[in-house]
């Protein structure tokens, strides 16, 4: 189970990276890049509401809606869960954080509308994960956006102090390396125990 549990994790954060593999949460992946401290910041928030939406959505899943034939309310269901666990972060953000609160910006409710945040409690059910599985699926997909994030953002700062040519200053250099960086998460494609 233990090798079971880490091939899940793994799955999650590198081989089928929700980022640079699946193409869910480019919004935020793109638009909070700009400097690692903020990406950082919202990766935690990230992991804290992909883990526990994970948690709960399954739980909800297993002993209420698969129970009474409500798996077709699943989506919507989810999507409660999630916007709640986001309104606990920002407002945990708002009082102990000010700076970085401000600093993401709009990106932080966004997390409410991040089709990554869904997209993993969705997988879950249909990938028949029990809940210690959906947890680590959550968790391991949440640590693979961060990982994403970050090594844009630090791209990102160094790509500034560069002098590039006028064609590929701002978004174009940053869509390219976000395709470089999906070209090499691809490679962990062939990972296995």
């Amino acid at each position: 189970m233990e090798t079971s549990l880490l091939m899940i994790f793994l799955t999650g954060a590198l081989i089928n990276n929700v980022v640079l593999i699946q193409f869910l949460g480019i919004c935020s992946f793109l638009g909070v890049s700009k400097n690692i401290k903020n990406s950082a910041s919202l990766g935690v928030a990230v992991i804290f509401v992909i883990g526990i939406a994970s948690a709960v959505a399954s739980l909800l899943n297993d002993y209420i809606l698969v129970p009474f034939h409500l798996e077709y309310m699943n989506t919507i269901v989810f999507i409660l869960v999630i916007a709640a666990l986001v309104q606990v972060v920002e407002m945990f953000l708002k009082k102990t954080s000010p700076v970085i609160y401000k600093a993401l910006g709009i990106y932080l409710p966004l997390i409410t509308t991040n089709c990554a945040v869904l997209g993993v409690a969705l997988t879950n059910v249909q990938e028949e994960y029990n809940f210690i599985q959906s947890v680590v699926s959550g968790l391991g997909t949440a640590v693979g956006y961060t990982i994403a994030i970050v090594l844009l953002a630090g791209l990102r700062e160094r790509i500034n102090e560069n002098d590039l040519p006028k064609p590929f200053r701002g978004a174009p250099i940053v869509l390219l390396s976000a395709m470089l960086m999906s070209i090499a998460f691809s490679g962990f494609a062939g990972l296995s125990f």
